[in-house]
């Protein structure tokens, strides 16, 4: 009897929990994007916000808040309310790496968020000015060997830190590291002649690639992007310990119900699903990687933080 009763408990709690889910959201959500406008971050979250929004009734309304490699618009949504209108689009550097770089953050990363679901995963392409000689891996160390060079990132502890550390440790030399509030300023500075080099994903660096405007000089990882077919990777050019991509996802605020996660989940995946989606996407050399659910994500992101942990070691990345 006490079986029977368990069993049509399920069903019940299902359905206040659909009931629940159903009103929601009530008002627009906000989507924290923890880096300035510009840079991949902004590309991707913008194009999935636009199709979340009418698979949630809601619109969604983007907020760029850049500083502290991610960690000032991490705060944000940390310490929002629990209710799931106030999302977070972390990434590989924000989530994962300035957590292991920096001494303190203003929240708990193990309990800060809820996770919702990864987004979509891009290479990183290293590309110098037009003034640095090099064309390949080996010319850029004979010239980092011969003279000062510096590189660029989107700010300390972030991915293009991390990789640009990485880089000068496979390379053997010394980088003077120049950080930004975010990739579009430090695009902009190395398009400039003001930096040497920086690593970022492709997505922003393709059409100033393309126009000349700097040089690509390997992918950081295991496979050619398809959006560069001709530039090597680094694994290519005799260098395979510099394999980093970087990834995109959502979360919400710690302690959201289950049940908006859920309803999250399911609207960042169908929006993922989308033909047009899928294509812009793609077209800004990003390859789509749903989750298959919340917990799966969360299982993913405790991976990528002990894979990071001993790179940040040995590269001696940190920060204040």
């Amino acid at each position: 009897m006490m079986r029977r009763r368990a069993l049509l408990a399920t069903p019940a709690l299902a359905l206040a929990g659909h009931a629940r889910a159903q009103g929601f959201p009530d008002r627009p959500l906000r989507l924290i994007i923890p880096w300035t406008p510009g840079g991949t971050n902004d590309i991707v979250g913008r194009i999935v916000a636009d199709a979340m929004g009418p698979r949630l009734g809601q619109s969604i309304v983007i907020e760029n808040r850049g500083g502290a490699g991610g960690a000032l618009g991490a705060e944000v949504v940390a310490k929002a309310a629990p209710d799931g209108l106030t999302l977070l689009l972390g990434g590989s550097g924000s989530l994962t790496i300035n957590h292991l770089v920096r001494r303190s953050i203003p929240y708990d990363p193990a309990t800060a968020f809820a996770p919702i679901g990864m987004m979509v995963e891009g290479a990183n392409v290293l590309v110098v000015h037009t003034s640095v000689r090099a064309t390949t891996m080996r010319e850029l160390q004979a010239e980092a060997r011969a003279r000062p060079m510096t590189y660029g990132s989107s700010g300390v502890g972030s991915t293009s830190h991390a990789v640009g550390a990485m880089i000068a440790l496979a390379l053997g030399v010394e980088i003077e590291h120049i950080p930004y509030r975010g990739s579009g300023p430090a695009l902009n500075d190395i398009i400039a002649g003001r930096l040497s080099m920086m690593s970022n994903a492709v997505a922003p660096m393709l059409p100033h690639i393309r126009a000349g405007s700097v040089r690509a000089i390997g992918i950081a990882g295991g496979n050619r992007s398809a959006t560069t077919p001709e530039v090597p990777t680094m694994a290519e050019q005799g260098f395979p310990e510099v394999d980093a991509a970087t990834w995109y996802a959502l979360l919400a605020t710690g302690g959201t119900p289950p049940d908006r996660v859920a309803r999250l989940h399911a609207a960042l995946n169908g929006a993922l699903a989308d033909p047009t989606v899928r294509q812009r996407l793609e077209e800004n050399g990003l390859d789509i990687i749903p989750s298959e659910s919340p917990d799966a994500f969360a299982g993913f992101l405790a991976a990528d933080t002990a894979r990071w942990a001993p790179v940040i070691r040995r590269a001696g990345v940190t920060a204040n």
